[in-house]
């Protein structure tokens, strides 16, 4: 196999050179020998201890260009415990809330109560944390670090990768919460901040609005995307949550019991959290039912039947193979939504929203750092307010990060960090900007011209109340509904699509029974969480969102950790070290030895004085996670110069055992092969939030 120069145990330094000679720069004489003599003792034991072992297949740390998950042979399928115990556990609680829905409602109350007084603090402190990791991320040296190989050109071009993000935006929650929150700010301001109902409380609502959906929900986002498209593209591991944590727990520790716990975590997340936007879908599309069929007040029983009718549909597209027919739809229904929000736009109060949003925006901004602060600390009634709202919607954004986070991960290949940290920020924002906007500034003035509009009806009514008093108000609840439905399905495809491969070790095209048994499960949860709330639905949903991300949020914690390891033995960070270390060397030596005539060579230096002298490029924690495996993790040989495994495997090869398995068991997904791309990168279905 050839060698590649980066197979030399002693770094080479750039060293100056003065009148056309090439000489050492630490000669006789010279000052800069007092100082090198001083560490040279130290150094060479370390040094000589480096030259008797080997890189990973003859290549060093540096000079790793980067592996991508589709690139490794990996034996991916069901893991039992990961699927069984998650399953068993969400079917007993199914089971609990369908048959002592009374104890559940109890025992969910008390764990809320526990939850926001004693962890609240950790809930609005993490939110900023990451926020402000995530800029540190996109704008320190790590902003330049790829989500790919060295040289690869990014998958989507930037307005096709807009587009899917700014589509990752828009969900059921914007029409439900859309009007709905501002307008309750506006009526009830956050205690301290504005008497209700006048302009203060207006620009109030707003900002306290765009603060729930903006920059620190999208980072949270933003950090588990990182997190697994750096792992999936640039260190080729499996796109699994447990996966992250190579760097903090060790390989074997995350293919064991606390990696498979992480995983765990991480689907019960996403099953509460995209149960909760079902459950949210299903009272919005009964509301519209009642208004159109004028039938009046339906019970639960009729919502459990919508949310049934939905699921039907979802497995149908599901395990009929009309997946990109479905995505094809969804694309469809985004551009539907944004009709919606152009039409209230340019038939409800357009030169009021035109005032409005910019002025709120600036608000928003500038009331960063104190809207962050608002606690507990405040005082009572400031207690609640962060427990009924910004607690909530902080739980509810890390319960959908592990679904969001892996959509995000799949569209970025190939962006910096630099580049994903600015566009996953700034694009969903601004699209909450307008949407709430528009949505919540419509219904806060058809309330100040006197209309009969409040937010002290049902959430679910008032986006249909806002349709209302606009022009074609008997068409347009029809559209929004229709958008609703399709919202409903296509997460619930995407979301069970995750859970499945997280369940699957990191499958990207997961078996088709265990997506519908996700399906069914979010299904289920959805239910009791109508069950649990009775007539004040939206509490039940919001008690066991809460609850069931706590564990999630520890683990974005320890996220930050993970990933800040990784980025500082990347292999750009490393030779920039380098570079920065020959250089700083050879400048001083050079202005030493020659004073202003000198230019710089490259050549080998003894042990201990070259750029890596401070380095131990040997140590497992920069070599171990580029040695190549098989399908049993053990290791093969591998040639980085030419890409090629010694005994010939290929990507083309899994391809096609992977799919002869899938038609010989029946349990793949039929439309897996639409998507192109294999490795983590197979599914770029919307994800829409909330």
């Amino acid at each position: 196999m050839a060698t590649p120069p980066s197979s030399r145990h002693q770094a080479p330094s750039a060293q100056p050179s003065g009148s056309g000679a090439a000489g050492p720069p630490n000669g006789p004489g010279t000052r800069g020998e007092t100082s090198l003599k001083a560490s040279i003792s130290q150094r060479a034991a370390r040094a000589l201890r480096r030259d008797k072992k080997e890189y990973p297949h003859d290549t060093h740390p540096g000079l790793v260009p980067g592996i991508a998950v589709d690139e490794q042979r990996v034996r991916y399928g069901t893991d039992p415990l990961v699927f069984g115990v998650a399953a068993v556990l969400i079917l007993g609680f199914v089971a609990w809330g369908v048959f002592s829905t009374e104890s559940l409602k109890s025992i969910s109350d008390v764990a809320l109560g526990w939850v926001v007084t004693n962890t609240g603090w950790l809930f609005s402190s993490l939110i900023a944390v990451i926020l402000v990791f995530m800029l540190f991320v996109g704008f320190s040296r790590y902003g330049k670090i790829p989500l790919g190989v060295d040289g690869e050109k990014p998958e989507y071009s930037t307005f096709s990768w807009v587009a899917m993000m700014f589509s990752a935006g828009i969900g059921i929650g914007l029409f439900f919460f859309g009007p709905y929150e501002p307008l309750t700010y506006f009526m009830t301001p956050n205690p301290g901040e504005a008497a209700a109902e006048t302009t203060v409380a207006l620009h109030k609502a707003m900002a306290q609005s765009y603060f729930h959906w903006g920059l620190n929900a999208w980072a949270i986002y933003a950090l588990v995307g990182a997190a697994v498209a750096y792992g999936s593209f640039r260190r080729g591991r499996v796109p699994l949550m447990s996966a992250i944590f190579t760097p903090l727990l060790g390989r074997r520790k995350t293919e064991g019991v606390a990696g498979r716990l992480i995983d765990m975590f991480a689907i019960v997340a996403t099953l509460f959290g995209t149960a909760a936007s079902l459950g949210i879908g299903a009272l919005q599309i009964g509301r519209g039912v009642e208004i159109i069929s004028g039938i009046g007040k339906l019970p639960n029983a009729v919502l459990i039947g919508i949310i049934a009718i939905m699921t039907a549909a979802f497995i149908a597209s599901a395990v009929s193979g009309i997946g990109k027919g479905i995505r094809w739809l969804s694309n469809i229904n985004i551009s539907l939504a944004l009709v919606l929000v152009a039409f209230i736009f340019l038939t409800g109060p357009t030169l009021f929203l035109l005032n409005l949003i910019p002025s709120s925006l600036a608000e928003y901004l500038s009331d960063l750092l104190h809207l962050m602060s608002k606690g507990p600390s405040w005082g009572a009634e400031a207690a609640d307010f962060s427990a009924n709202w910004t607690v909530f919607y902080w739980a509810w954004w890390i319960s959908w990060s592990p679904f969001v986070g892996i959509f995000l991960a799949r569209i970025s290949r190939g962006r910096t960090l630099r580049e994903y940290v600015q566009y996953v920020l700034v694009v969903p924002t601004l699209v909450s900007v307008i949407a709430f906007g528009v949505f919540g500034g419509t219904a806060i003035w058809m309330r100040m011209q006197g209309m009969d509009i409040s937010a002290d009806s049902a959430p679910e009514a008032l986006f249909f109340q806002v349709l209302d008093g606009l022009p074609l108000s008997t068409i347009t609840p029809i559209l929004a509904m229709f958008c609703i439905a399709i919202f409903f399905i296509t997460s619930a495809d995407s979301a069970s699509l995750v859970m499945g491969s997280l369940s699957q070790r990191g499958k990207p095209d997961p078996d088709r029974k265990v997506t519908v048994f996700w399906g069914l499960a979010m299904m289920g949860i959805a239910v009791v969480m109508l069950l649990v709330g009775g007539n004040q639905a939206l509490s039940g949903l919001q008690n066991l969102i809460i609850v069931s991300a706590l564990p999630f949020a520890v683990i974005l914690l320890l996220m930050m950790v993970a990933l800040i390891r990784d980025l500082q033995t990347d292999p750009m960070i490393i030779r920039r070290e380098y570079a920065t270390a020959a250089l700083e060397n050879a400048v001083r030596a050079g202005i030493d030895e020659h004073g202003d005539d000198f230019a710089f060579t490259v050549e080998k230096t003894a042990h201990g004085q070259g750029a890596g002298a401070d380095f131990d490029s040997h140590d497992r924690t920069v070599t171990e996670w580029y040695q190549r495996t098989d399908e049993d993790g053990k290791p093969v040989e591998y040639d980085y110069e030419s890409g090629e495994y010694a005994d010939g495997w290929t990507s083309e090869d899994d391809s096609a055992a992977a799919a002869e398995s899938a038609a010989e068991s029946g349990t793949g997904n039929a439309d897996s092969d639409q998507d192109g791309g294999s490795g983590a990168a197979g599914d770029h279905r919307s994800a829409p939030v909330g």
